[in-house]
């Protein structure tokens, strides 16, 4: 019985949906890839080179050194599966503070809780016990400006993943490890053209660099969803009351490529275990040069998203986004709409998924919500 809450959540989160001849990537806790605020949501999972929110620790701590309020509170949550069952979702909390012009720091903590499972041990167990499997990613961040337009970050974020539970004949624990994230932060200052001004973003971030995550003592090691996020985006001022935002961004898993190891025609078991052989820090390096298919399919490991955002007053906020991955990686493709409201220090924001894939997305349909408080002095970053 102590498998049953791993399988449980392979089969709601894994990407176990490929075919035989796809090499989909799969890791541990990939929660930490769900988009855990409304505003990136309604953007398509947009965040590494958007402007700076409360939420940026997810997508970009280094963006905090630009935050143009002293702190910032954020608050989300994200209903999983709600078509099916109601007691799954994601929890998100943040908070920033700006150290002075040139740096600041934030904490935040993710919880994914899958509910309430009731284990029995035959079908007379009629009562069963009541168990309430969950992850967490608890983070740390630092960020400095190294110019007036540019600024880098370092993360750590302690993961637990508490999947398994004490049978009568053994113990069992949750899993736990550390990881870190290295992110940078691009801001130019803003441009007169001849219509309008602009200004220009960049980033990129290479998240959750860690070892493996192990839930049995001398058991199977499992790869953790290290990710090598970029992107860059313009912002349209059209005055001082109307910007448009537009954004795009590139995400690549640096975990390894199933194979077949042993040619025998499928990925069995015995490749399986080749493939978790591998250290997580070879994994990162390797994985750019790994995939069978070559340099096309190291290609189609890519996803790409295109996000916008229309900004009325700033108090206003209109999003739309798509997503797309290749079908031989998931098949993950959808469109997102989103919105926010600003009513003094308080926003609120809201996001909307429209699967475009034959693969049901477990976040279709689904609205997201989120709760930013935006508090203290102004910080002017020209």
């Amino acid at each position: 019985m102590r498998k049953i809450a791993i399988i449980f959540f392979l089969l709601i989160i894994g990407k176990n949906y490929a075919q035989n001849d796809q090499r989909v990537i799969t890791t541990a806790v990939p929660f930490l890839t769900i988009a855990a605020d409304a505003r990136s949501a309604g953007m398509a999972d947009i965040g590494v080179a958007t402007s700076t929110d409360a939420f940026s620790q997810q997508w970009n701590p280094a963006k905090f050194a630009f935050a143009e309020r002293k702190m910032g509170i954020g608050i989300s949550y994200t209903p999983y599966l709600e078509s099916i069952i109601t007691d799954i979702a994601l929890l998100n909390a943040s908070f920033y503070n700006k150290i002075d012009e040139q740096s600041a720091f934030a904490v935040s903590l993710r919880y994914f809780t899958l509910g309430e499972i009731v284990l029995r041990q035959s079908i007379d167990d009629t009562e069963g016990r009541v168990v309430k499997p969950n992850e967490l990613a608890l983070d740390g961040s630092y960020s400095l400006k190294l110019s007036p337009t540019f600024s880098m970050a370092v993360a750590g974020r302690f993961i637990r993943s508490n999947l398994k539970f004490q049978d009568s004949g053994a113990d069992s624990q949750a899993a736990s490890t550390f990881a870190v994230d290295v992110a940078g932060f691009y801001r130019s200052r803003e441009i007169a053209y001849n219509n309008f001004d602009g200004r220009w973003r960049a980033g990129f971030n290479l998240s959750n660099i860690g070892g493996k995550i192990q839930y049995d003592a001398g058991g199977q090691e499992n790869f953790l969803p290290s990710n090598l996020s970029f992107g860059g985006g313009f912002d349209f001022i059209l005055d001082q009351e109307n910007v448009v935002g537009i954004t795009t961004e590139f995400n690549k898993l640096l975990v390894p490529t199933p194979q077949d190891y042993d040619d025998d025609g499928d990925i069995d078991a015995e490749d399986n275990d080749i493939y978790q052989n591998e250290s997580g820090f070879s994994g990162i390096f390797n994985s750019f040069t790994d995939a069978p298919g070559g340099f096309s399919e190291e290609l189609k490991e890519f996803t790409w998203a295109l996000g916008a955002e229309y900004t009325y007053q700033d108090a206003f906020m209109v999003r739309t986004g798509y997503f797309n991955e290749s079908a031989e990686k998931g098949s993950r493709k959808f469109f997102t709409l989103g919105a926010g409201f600003k009513f003094k220090a308080a926003q609120i924001d809201l996001s909307y998924l429209f699967s475009t894939s034959q693969v049901r997305n477990p976040l279709e349909n689904t609205l997201r919500f989120s709760l930013t408080f935006n508090l203290g002095e102004e910080f002017y970053n020209d």
